[in-house]
């Protein structure tokens, strides 16, 4: 082989190193503090299974058992699965198999349901619990049995904002008359998503969360008056930037 041939290949075998270990990195920095990475990246994700129709599920759509949530296609299959719950048993394991892999991201507390603080949190095995006080977090640790339904219901599977893509604050959301919540990275999300929620609409339904466009009004919010407290202690999620032009 000639030396230029070698001095090639030693060339692209550095280059080839340094890129993958500046991925390790970038993943490594990752800010997403309460998020689950399983699948990250995936733009378009297989979306688990109603237990009783097999089709994909709306995240909007769930009743509550002693287990956790169970999520549905249609509110229809919600009265067909709790009129003979155990004839889904099977159904309902493999739709938290799936959801076991999908990344999600801690929105509320298990105590209280309120938005969690982000500095306020217990670890165990490597994993984190959040708490939106420390109070909360006493009354966990005596019976966390109690709260081990609402913990399996305090995530969300919306990990990304519709507007900017970027993971989502627990903090900055929407709460719709339809019931839904709509969450976003930052408190000027918001005003874009309600000015065409059209245009936002597929980001949300990517991600197992479908809303109407035509029924979107807003029962509680906007975001900014659920952060602007929380914006004050910590400094801030602040952009610097006007959201119309998305200075990312």
């Amino acid at each position: 082989m000639s030396k230029a041939r070698i001095s090639f290949s030693i060339v692209l075998a550095v280059i080839t190193s340094l890129g993958v270990a500046g991925a390790t990195a970038l993943a490594q920095n990752h800010g997403g503090h309460r998020h689950d990475d399983a699948n990250e990246g995936k733009e378009s994700r297989v979306q688990p299974k109603c237990p009783v129709m097999d089709e994909p599920v709306d995240f909007f759509v769930k009743t509550m058992t002693a287990d956790g949530p169970v999520y549905f296609c249609c509110k229809d299959c919600i009265k067909k699965f709790e009129a003979n719950a155990k004839k889904y048993e099977k159904q309902v394991a493999e739709q938290r198999q799936a959801l076991a892999k999908l990344p999600k991201v801690q929105v509320t507390c298990p105590v209280s349901g309120k938005p969690v603080d982000d500095k306020v949190f217990i670890e165990k095995d490597g994993k984190k619990t959040y708490f939106c006080c420390q109070g909360c977090i006493g009354k966990y640790e005596k019976e966390p049995g109690k709260y081990a339904a609402q913990l399996a219901d305090s995530f969300s599977y919306q990990t990304t904002c519709p507007v900017m893509g970027e993971e989502i604050d627990p903090t900055a959301y929407i709460k719709l008359k339809t019931g839904q919540t709509v969450f976003f990275c930052c408190p000027g999300c918001d005003k874009k998503f309600l000015k065409d929620p059209a245009k936002y609409a597929p980001k949300l339904e990517a991600q197992g969360i479908r809303i109407d466009p035509k029924k979107v009004e807003i029962a509680a919010g906007p975001a900014e008056k659920d952060t602007h407290d929380k914006k004050e202690s910590q400094g801030g999620h602040e952009h610097g930037h006007d959201h119309d032009g998305h200075g990312h």
